[in-house]
């Protein structure tokens, strides 16, 4: 302790870590976060409680159980959470943003790229590549969120009942969570065991560092404790951000334009979706492609693709969604303009309430640390979005690996059934061999991913010359 205080300076919190180089370590994690929320954060656990040690084991989980009750990218609110609590207000900023940045750069590059050059074989049969093995990724992450979350036969029938009612009946997807965390939050009231031991995270990185031993310790930074006052001070500046723009757009362009519809839209996709970056693209797929149109089923799995092999969030497919949908409704504007608006407008409406919940309700989050009635409604919404992230799965299976579906209504259900013949042969080939390698071999996503890639645009090259 004797040379953290002598560190201490005048640009120095008492924990000894200067801001500059914190945002370097930032820096560091957001050029490293590929993979998804947990690949995104596991690498947070292995550099800022292992490697650093800014925080401890238990301090980190309670930052990620607190993220993931929010609606939202929960590794990139975890970020901005971390470095709130270890630099204040610009701290939570500048991770927050650092951790966004490089997403949102590749996927702008690469939408242009599909956009201006999507018909040559090359990209095409990229793309072709992308799309069965992320079908396979998406597989992977219905099981791997499925054995965490469905740990008896309660949380089980509780993540049937969501896939009925999303895939078989259109419920949408906010209903489907808060009815899960309703029955969640009132079970856990009432003492019901199989919802107490259902939900939070367990170990996530190999080493497991004591609060008492980190930079941060186990007291409570001054900034940090409950200020109702600069709580709803943050909270106006914040909430100003984020609606003042769409309220200028709704006055100025109405609200039949894209870009209106693209700030109300992911508005409210910011406020409802909480489980996860899978589960929110089971609701933008439903809404974007079936409601308003502004993607084919093909191109959402091309965004995705392109998520998935990015830095940042997966969310981040979101901002490739709103540039498409600007490209085909450009208006006066030039279409490439209006097309990297559209993904820039989508990213500040889809991320600007992300830093709003932190900051408004990390201050109050001790409080609740022990609340088993939210830890309830927690581990309830977790296994109901295995049932939205299975429905994913198999919504992308159907577009992937059938060329026609028809209609099928029955009990009030309808469904889309595939036709058999109409199978894509290469795809099938693909999706198996992307299976093999991650289920089999082990293989990680990312080599699978591009091994995917390129045996497609191999396939379109050697179709082209044919």
């Amino acid at each position: 302790m004797s040379a953290i205080a002598a560190t201490k300076g005048h640009d120095v919190p008492s924990h000894g870590v200067p801001f500059g180089e914190a945002m370097k370590v930032w820096a560091r994690v957001a050029a490293l976060s590929f993979g998804g929320p947990a690949g995104q954060i596991a690498v947070m656990h292995r550099i800022i409680v292992e490697e650093k040690r800014w925080i401890g084991e238990n301090r980190f989980l309670q930052a990620l159980n607190y993220c993931t009750l929010l609606p939202g990218p929960e590794a990139q609110q975890l970020a901005i959470y971390i470095g709130w609590l270890m630099h204040k207000t610009k701290g939570g900023l500048f991770a927050g943003t650092l951790f966004v940045l490089p997403g949102l750069l590749a996927i702008m590059a690469l939408s242009w790229i599909y956009v201006l050059f999507g018909k040559v074989p090359a990209i095409e049969g990229l793309f072709f590549g992308l799309k069965a093995a992320v079908l396979v990724i998406v597989v992977e992450a219905v099981l791997r969120v499925g054995r965490r979350a469905l740990r008896n036969n309660v949380m089980v029938a509780l993540a049937a009942a969501s896939f009925i009612a999303i895939f078989f009946y259109d419920i949408p997807f906010p209903i489907i969570v808060f009815g899960a965390g309703a029955i969640g939050y009132v079970a856990g009231r009432a003492g019901a065991q199989p919802f107490l031991s259902a939900g939070g995270h367990g170990k996530v990185g190999a080493k497991q560092v004591a609060d008492c031993d980190s930079l941060l310790g186990e007291e409570t930074p001054e900034h940090a404790k409950p200020n109702l006052r600069w709580s709803l001070s943050i909270a106006a500046v914040f909430l100003a951000l984020w609606l003042i723009p769409i309220a200028a757009l709704y006055v100025g362009l109405g609200g039949g334009n894209v870009f209106t519809q693209i700030a109300i839209f992911f508005s409210k996709m910011a406020i409802v979706t909480f489980g996860g970056a899978y589960a929110v693209l089971a609701y933008v797929a439903q809404q974007a492609v079936e409601h308003y149109h502004w993607v084919k089923p093909g191109e959402m799995l091309d965004g995705l693709g392109m998520a998935e092999t990015t830095p940042g969030p997966l969310i981040m497919v979101t901002q490739f969604v709103g540039f498409l949908a600007a490209w085909r409704e450009p208006g006066a504007m030039p279409a490439l303009l209006a097309a990297t608006l559209g993904g820039l407008l989508t990213t500040w409406v889809t991320f600007v309430p992300c830093f709003l919940w932190i900051f408004f309700g990390a201050p109050f989050v001790e409080a609740l640390r022990s609340n088993k009635a939210l830890g309830a409604a927690l581990g309830a919404i977790t296994a109901a979005v295995v049932g939205v992230i299975l429905n994913l799965a198999v919504w992308f299976a159907l577009h992937v690996l059938f060329a026609k579906q028809v209609p099928v209504t029955f009990l009030g259900a309808s469904v889309s059934a595939p036709i058999l013949s109409s199978i894509d042969i290469p795809s099938a080939v693909l999706a198996v061999a992307s299976a093999v390698a991650i289920f089999r071999f082990k293989i990680g996503m990312i080599p699978v991913l591009l091994a995917s890639a390129l045996a497609g645009m191999i396939f379109y090259l050697v179709m082209g010359a044919a």
